[in-house]
């Protein structure tokens, strides 16, 4: 039952599906709210998160649900308990092929892509039933790898990561699936957030995943275009409504891939 488009906004943040008492806050903050069944609660913690997911009802339409994954031995209850809500777009952890997508078939599934087999089968799993949009993570999938570290010492993603995170994207794009982009662990660098955001954007990407209410704004605030974009992308889309084709505007050659990308950058900016 995919969408026919999924663009919450550019800011997702996560929260933990065992804090209720943080539910509120959340979805006062960010674009929309990752409620967290996964890797935010412990095992032990798993049955009081879905009980606590069931008695404090946020929006739906602006709400997502991570699930553990299809190998967990915890998605059947994560469903059970979704049953009793109004969710109806689910986050699926560790999505490693389309068949994964299958015990799904209720449900838009942003599907996460988190491990070397997951990267592998990107393309696949975008074009399934009921994908709406595709997110990778960098920590799980170097883990998976047996690797110890997906960044640089200066904050940068290690070739591997770069990789996988481009693979993700190449496919939602490929499948018009929408694409977000890993969190930011690193809550005290802002900066290095916006510059991963900005990138993001220029890139691509529909939206970013965040960890922190703090990193919000940074991500809203870099793929928000600037003054100047803007009156850029208004002056070409007025001077293209008197050109039947291709034409010059400021010694740019303008064309339907560039009056796309001014569309886009207006729509940013709504």
């Amino acid at each position: 039952m995919a969408s026919a488009a999924f663009d919450l906004g550019p800011a997702l943040l996560f929260c933990p599906a065992d804090r209720p008492d943080r539910y509120r806050k959340a979805a006062e903050r960010a674009d929309a709210v990752i409620l967290d069944l996964e890797d935010a609660v412990a095992p032990t913690d798993k049955p009081g998160a879905r009980a606590a997911l069931t008695a404090h009802l946020l929006d739906p339409a602006r709400t997502i649900v991570r699930v553990n994954s299809v190998l967990s031995g915890e998605l059947e209850a994560d469903l059970l308990a979704l049953a009793d809500t109004p969710y109806r777009t689910v986050m699926l952890a560790k999505t490693e092929s389309a068949s994964d997508v299958g015990a799904l078939v209720q449900h838009d599934v942003l599907a996460l892509v988190e491990t070397a087999l997951g990267v592998v089968n990107a393309a696949e799993i975008a074009a399934a039933d009921g994908v709406v949009g595709l997110m990778w993570g960098a920590e799980d999938l170097v883990a998976s790898l047996g690797g110890t570290s997906s960044r640089w010492p200066d904050g940068r993603y290690r070739h591997v990561a770069a990789h996988a995170r481009s693979s993700v994207l190449l496919a939602a794009g490929a499948h018009g699936r929408a694409a977000i982009d890993a969190v930011h662990t690193d809550l005290d660098d802002p900066v290095g957030l916006r510059i991963e955001a900005e990138d993001a954007v220029a890139s691509g990407f529909t939206a970013t995943a965040c960890l922190h209410p703090d990193q919000v704004e940074v991500i809203r605030s870099a793929y928000r275009p600037g003054a100047d974009r803007i009156v850029w992308a208004e002056a070409v889309l007025t001077a293209a409504r008197s050109e039947p084709g291709a034409f010059r505007f400021e010694g740019q050659m303008i064309d339907e891939p560039v009056l796309a990308l001014a569309r886009r950058v207006l729509a940013r900016s709504s």
